[in-house]
């Protein structure tokens, strides 16, 4: 259970690197006016991959009996226009905003990915990037394991 603790905290602590990094860049990381349509990946031409330290930090913070499954093409926590899992929400939704800076945010993916397949290998948990919908639907991914020390 103390790896578990240890492996949220890293997340949160990558996520709060990310949410500076992005304050940080205002000027490239774009203002989400939180219309929700890029949470609709199929019309909006956009793909959202996560990893399994993004999805034990989710279902540890929601409890695995609130994660959903994805059967259609928008993202199952987006509610009238509103992220239900915002504070929780997955690197690429930090990362991504409509009228952001492609470039900007490419790097910064880069940079975040690193960190977090870095924390797999600490860890000791087999990193995947797979599509949200795909990771979704692969409760093995979901689950807080304990890691193989």
């Amino acid at each position: 259970m103390k790896n578990n603790s240890r492996l949220l905290k890293r997340v949160a602590e990558i996520y709060e690197w990310l949410d500076q990094q992005v304050r940080n860049n205002d000027d490239m990381s774009g203002h989400c006016d939180a219309c929700g349509k890029c949470c609709d990946f199929e019309s909006f031409d956009h793909h959202l991959f996560v990893t399994p330290p993004e999805l034990m930090y989710l279902a540890a913070n929601l409890g695995d009996e609130k994660l959903k499954a994805m059967p259609t093409s928008r993202c199952p926590y987006q509610l009238d226009g509103k992220c239900t899992v915002y504070e929780y929400r997955f690197a690429g939704c930090r990362i991504f905003c409509c009228n952001g800076d492609s470039d900007f945010q490419s790097r910064l993916s880069e940079s975040v990915l690193k960190k977090l397949k870095s924390t797999c290998t600490e860890f000791q948990i087999a990193y995947h990037y797979t599509d949200l919908a795909t990771a979704l639907g692969n409760r093995d991914l979901w689950l807080m394991r304990k890691p193989h020390r």
